[in-house]
């Protein structure tokens, strides 16, 4: 199991508003855990169709590949709430051959349901892989470029100790 951190700080380049649903929320009256990678999913998307101009799945004529999610780690830090409104913010962390890492921040931005604070952060790892074959594959350069120029500055390049 990983090591609880501190929350990941700086500037995120992404953020998402999310919408705390009533269906989003358990018996304890608070977000379930689980809730929190569709969060994360929404601000992946999100993410992917601010750099490259088009959501997920589309305007991508002529490639017979794309990314899955290959790993996933929660930190919970706060209960957050129905009715509070949350963002989740989003960045690259770093780059390899085949594979990239997204970053997550859950933030309450502070309402009449509760103050400001971290509720939640993580990271994916997502794999390029080619749909025909269903192998994985190179990361393309253009997606690369795409994601450092989003972020606007050089990724380091990492392979996670569980695909490595």
């Amino acid at each position: 199991m990983s090591a609880r951190r501190s929350p990941p700080e700086g500037k995120f380049r992404y953020r998402h508003p999310i919408e705390v649903r009533f269906a989003d929320t358990d018996a304890m009256g608070h977000v379930n855990n689980a809730t929190y990678l569709t969060y994360f999913e929404a601000a992946r998307a999100g993410y992917y169709a601010a750099l490259a101009g088009t959501p997920f799945g589309h305007g991508e004529t002529g490639r017979r590949h794309t990314f899955l999610l290959a790993e996933a780690r929660v930190v919970y830090r706060a209960p957050a709430f129905f009715g509070e409104p949350l963002v989740c913010e989003c960045r690259a962390a770093w780059l390899s051959r085949s594979s990239f890492g997204l970053e997550y921040r859950v933030v309450a931005e502070g309402s009449v349901v509760a103050p400001r604070r971290v509720i939640a952060d993580g990271d994916t790892v997502q794999v390029m892989i080619d749909h025909a074959t269903a192998r994985v594959v190179r990361m393309p350069a253009d997606l690369a470029q795409l994601i450092e120029r989003f972020e606007g500055r050089s990724l380091p390049a990492q392979v996670p100790s569980t695909l490595a």
